[in-house]
């Protein structure tokens, strides 16, 4: 399998060209590494380099870079509008394929002990691989910037490093590394220069101040261009999409009397964010990313992911996972394909509320289908990798079936592998039976506000939840028969019980 990952070093350098090629040529030295994307602002005085590669290729060419910026960028000649407190500020690792978040978190840590010991720069761990709760979100570790924390670690332990000596790099600083989901940088510009409206914005529209989940920011004065600036990270689009952002931005700028007057992106984007935008804004009807050329381009040279192939050729697309099910082995069986019924059951509900919510007749409910369409498709999403969870719970019950017992301690440990995977494959389809059966009432409360025209799709994605659900908790009851552990077995039957009353008998009709 391949491993990818992303990398995405910030640079306290934004205004010098030369300095900046020369870092990101250390950095492509790495066999293995592609340089993706480069991203140069002098009002913030930053670079942001895109890297993305095998986990461990990718360590060494942000290592590299590192070592560079530490040679050409002193923070003592430094200053900007971004905060920051290293010549590399912040190196973040981000799971792409075959790599979890948990491997991400290791390998910071492991590049974080490397910094130390190669370039005597002191290092913090945030966002996933934080060490401390307090240092999970890089605000906090970034307090006082610079020159703040430089007197700071003199007399406070509280903000000593995670790796390294009690002292800031003289000129390179410290440099902040971690793991994290996808994020999205993403900057709103105002039509004032009045920077104290973008604070406030900033404020309202930010998770810690009791605004969006998943939505970090901060006010930014744009000398050269005159402008404020509300800075913001969207750390999980998908909950929390950009066009919800810009919306709030736009309506608390009204406000104060402003309003945007553009917007940007800072690095990659992944493309299902400008398509979950772009349906948004244009109230596409019947949209579907198949529409987009490259998805087609893509589909037709055999490439395209999942949610571009809605082009007529449903049977070619099914196939495979029907072989796959057909086939004389143990995986994929009827927990998978109970996850994949849910699935079904999601995206056919995320159908109804995408065409609801573009009919005149429902325009009082647009609001509320929207933030529907956003829910159904985190749970589509969760259900079709438990497709994937579900075949690898079984298949670990099966490696531990076939474990040594030739002594005692073989036996052993061959049974307390059998009951913590037993264990595991009746948790995974425990977690679908509770995804679907709340899908299963979500869907029931959309028929109040989903189109006429609608509702017979409604009660076939009711069907289909209930038939995940049911199909998910029998796979849940079988293995309680391996299972020793009379608690854990009292406290499952009991969530059993829960869920099948909430089922009930059989979904109501929505067509009477």
């Amino acid at each position: 399998m391949k491993r990818l990952i992303e990398c995405v070093p910030n640079f306290s350098e934004g205004r010098d060209p030369a300095k900046v090629d020369a870092i990101v040529s250390a950095m492509s030295t790495v066999p293995g590494v592609y340089v993706l994307d480069r991203e140069m602002d002098a009002d913030h005085h930053r670079s942001v380099i895109t890297l993305a590669g095998e986990p461990e290729a990718v360590s060494e060419a942000a290592l590299r870079g590192i070592g560079k910026a530490k040679e050409l960028i002193d923070l003592t000649k430094h200053s900007g509008a971004h905060p920051r407190v290293g010549a590399t500020d912040v190196v973040p690792f981000i799971p792409i394929e075959g790599v979890t978040i948990e491997d991400c978190v290791a390998l910071a840590h492991r590049t974080g002990h490397e910094i130390w010991a190669r370039y005597r720069i002191p290092v913090f761990f945030y966002e996933a691989a934080a060490r401390r709760a307090d240092r999970v979100n890089l605000e906090n570790v970034r307090r006082g910037q610079f020159e703040g924390l430089r007197q700071e670690m003199k007399h406070n332990h509280d903000r000593q490093p995670d790796v390294g000596e009690p002292k800031l790099h003289p000129t390179a600083g410290v440099t902040v590394v971690g793991a994290r989901k996808f994020l999205i940088a993403y900057n709103v510009n105002l039509n004032t220069s009045d920077v104290a409206i973008a604070n406030k914005i900033a404020k309202a529209i930010r998770f810690s101040s009791g605004g969006l989940r998943y939505v970090k920011s901060m006010g930014v004065e744009l000398k050269a261009r005159n402008l404020a600036q509300v800075s913001i990270n969207l750390t999980d689009f998908e909950q929390t999409p950009m066009h919800r952002v810009y919306e709030m931005v736009k309506r608390e700028a009204e406000r104060y009397g402003a309003a945007p007057v553009g917007s940007e992106i800072v690095g990659l984007i992944p493309k299902k964010a400008i398509e979950m935008a772009a349906d948004f804004f244009l109230q596409l009807e019947n949209f579907s990313p198949a529409q987009v050329f490259e998805n087609k381009l893509a589909d037709a040279l055999g490439g395209a992911p999942p949610e571009a192939r809605k082009d007529g050729k449903l049977a070619n697309l099914a196939r495979p996972f029907l072989e796959a099910v057909a086939a004389p082995t143990a995986t994929p069986g009827g927990g998978s394909v109970s996850a994949l019924a849910g699935a079904l059951a999601a995206s056919l509900g995320q159908m109804v509320a995408g065409l609801s919510r573009k009919k005149k007749s429902q325009a009082a409910y647009a609001d509320r289908l929207s933030g529907e369409l956003d829910s159904l498709r985190r749970v589509t999403d969760e259900l079709a990798e438990a497709v994937d969870r579900d075949a690898a719970s079984y298949d670990a019950v099966i490696a531990a079936f076939k474990l040594p017992q030739g002594n005692a301690e073989e036996v052993q440990n061959r049974e307390s592998s059998m009951q913590a995977a037993t264990k595991r494959a009746s948790d995974v389809p425990l977690a679908v039976a509770e995804h679907t059966v709340a899908l299963f009432e979500r869907l029931g409360q959309l028929d109040a506000i989903a189109a006429a025209s609608m509702r017979s799709d409604l009660e076939v994605a009711r069907y289909m939840a209930a038939a995940g659900a049911r199909g998910a908790l029998a796979n849940v009851e079988i293995n309680l028969d391996g299972i020793a552990d009379s608690a854990y077995i009292a406290e499952t039957r009991s969530k059993i019980a829960s869920l099948r009353e909430r089922l009930g008998n059989a979904p109501p009709s929505t067509t009477a």
